[in-house]
């Protein structure tokens, strides 16, 4: 939780670095905030016939700049520019190439982009 707290504290951040486990835990709450508005959406009848309403809806428009600065912020922590999220655009292969650079280790100590993020809990 402390991970999805700290992406909105860098609401609109896009230096820095952001560590591999700040990012897939801040990944992990989205989708699971993601699952919850759509099944509020759905108890209180506010889906559409996609399952998606109104909770959904303000729920992914609030997290699209959270979401585009910490995945900018973890390209930076294996020393790829912002730019690169870019590559998903590449049919097929682009979002596999675009998951394996997310997934991949950061860069030791300080790179470009700043000093290397602290993931002690």
């Amino acid at each position: 939780m402390e991970y999805y707290i700290d992406a909105f504290k860098k609401y609109a951040v896009f230096n820095g670095r952001t560590s591999r486990k700040g990012f897939w835990m801040f990944v992990l709450f989205n989708i699971i905030f993601s699952i919850v508005a759509v099944i509020l959406d759905n108890i209180l009848g506010l889906g559409s016939d996609s399952g998606y309403g109104i909770f959904s809806g303000l729920y992914s428009l609030v997290m699209i700049l959270p979401a585009l600065g910490a995945e900018i912020r973890r390209l930076h922590d294996i020393g790829k520019s912002g730019w690169w999220i870019f590559i998903s655009l590449v049919p097929l292969v682009g979002v596999i190439w675009l998951l394996v650079l997310l997934a991949k280790e950061g860069d030791p100590g300080e790179n470009a982009y700043g000093p290397e993020p602290i993931t002690a809990v």
